[in-house]
């Protein structure tokens, strides 16, 4: 009976690891693309606008559930002086069996300029 009841826990904790790394693992990359171009976008003359939609891209292509409209992008100062923060908060689905749940992201980048 506890070999049975051993092998249900081990079943278990696999089917939670394999339904919930995913999501965690595609805003740890998410979090890095948006760090990655908030850096880039410092010292380019991007607009806000341009930026959302190069995030957005990414997000598409990382699965990511995400609208141009939950990407939050404010540029401050000029090129290479300034800041660019992105903000991008969304929620995925995940059905564990027996227990449907949404998980809460929040994957932000600030960068300032050298001076």
């Amino acid at each position: 009976m506890k070999m049975v009841f051993g092998i249900m826990i081990i079943v278990g904790a696999v089917i939670l690891i394999a339904t919930l790394a995913p999501p965690y693992f595609s805003n740890y990359q998410f979090q890095d693309a948006l760090k990655t171009e908030s850096q880039m976008s410092t010292y380019t003359t991007k607009t806000e606008d341009v930026i959302r939609d190069e995030v957005f891209r990414k997000a598409q292509d990382m699965d990511i559930p995400i609208t141009r409209e939950q990407i939050k992008v404010v540029r401050n100062g000029v090129v290479g002086t300034g800041t660019v923060d992105i903000e991008a908060n969304y929620i995925v689905h995940v059905n564990l069996p027996g227990y449907p749940m949404d998980l809460h992201f929040d994957a932000s980048a600030r960068n300032k300029g050298v001076f």
